[in-house]
């Protein structure tokens, strides 16, 4: 099974500068607990902006270059496509941009934070995808810094 997991602002936004835009611990908790113990797939650029490894998660690196490491590095979609598309085992796809893109067609479930709040200086930002192909359901809500935001996950309808 295909997972996406992103924290996105009001109008998409993920992130400027290669680096995110909201920093909550809630969030950070919220993907560490959701993701360990599964394997995350990520471009070469999300992987280097990473500030050091994810334990408990087996990382792959969508890249046509070489990275630092000793991680999977895999040179398409395709090959985690084939793998896990129908599979009983859940992968996280953890960005950036193009790689939500990529794999948004394939996921059956989207873990999105979505955070009540704008950056207008944004560079990168999450797919737009039809809501009505998704089951909605809000794990939790909060605040942090004045900014209220809730973890959601979306199921895929069968069509």
């Amino acid at each position: 099974m295909i997972s996406v997991i992103a924290a996105i602002g009001k109008n998409n936004e993920l992130g400027k500068n290669n680096e995110l835009i909201w920093h909550f611990k809630e969030d950070m908790k919220f993907f560490k607990e959701t993701t360990t113990g599964h394997k995350v797939v990520m471009g070469r650029k999300t992987y280097e902006s990473l500030p050091g490894g994810l334990p408990g998660r087996e990382i792959v690196v969508i890249s046509t270059r070489p990275v630092d490491g000793n991680i999977k590095v895999v040179d398409n979609i395709n090959s985690i496509v084939d793998e896990y598309n129908l599979s009983e085992e859940e992968i996280f796809i953890c960005g950036g941009a193009s790689i939500y893109r990529q794999f948004l067609p394939y996921a059956s479930r989207l873990f999105l934070t979505e955070i009540e709040a704008e950056d207008k200086e944004a560079d990168t930002f999450f797919p737009e995808f039809n809501k009505k192909e998704w089951k909605k359901k809000v794990l939790t809500r909060s605040v942090q810094n004045n900014i209220p935001f809730k973890m959601c996950v979306y199921e895929r309808k069968i069509m």
